[in-house]
């Protein structure tokens, strides 16, 4: 088991951009999967993006592509989601999470660890 801690939330005008980060507790960060998810008030989470543990491969839900990059850094235990040209609808609580498996995956029950939370609120 890992431990996740988001950082990087906050208040930006539409059009605007932010930048999270997700450090993981571990030496084996690695060696999982990460996942950035959201839950937008009165909604159930969804996922945003997904990266593979090599970095090698990426995958995003279509709303958020063209505007939302995730990478990661594997020597600083830290994946990041930036995000540009920020709309009010992708005002929500946003989680990052790690699993252990190969390749891409988008479902909350796949991700077996995840962090506390941060809140990006986009005004209009």
């Amino acid at each position: 088991q890992v431990q996740l801690v988001e950082s990087g939330g906050g208040l930006v005008q539409a059009g605007g951009s932010l930048r999270l980060s997700c450090t993981v507790s571990g030496r084996t960060f690695s060696s999982y999967a990460m996942g950035w998810f959201r839950q937008p008030p009165g909604k159930e989470r969804e996922f945003v993006a997904a990266i593979s543990w090599s970095g090698g491969n990426t995958y995003y839900v279509d709303s958020v592509k063209g505007r939302f990059t995730i990478s990661r850094d594997n020597a600083k235990n830290t994946v990041y989601l930036q995000m540009k040209s920020l709309k009010p609808e992708d005002t929500a609580v946003y989680y990052c999470a790690a699993g252990r498996f190969g390749g891409l995956r988008v479902e909350v029950g796949d991700f077996g660890s995840w962090g506390q939370g941060t809140q990006v609120t986009v005004s209009s």
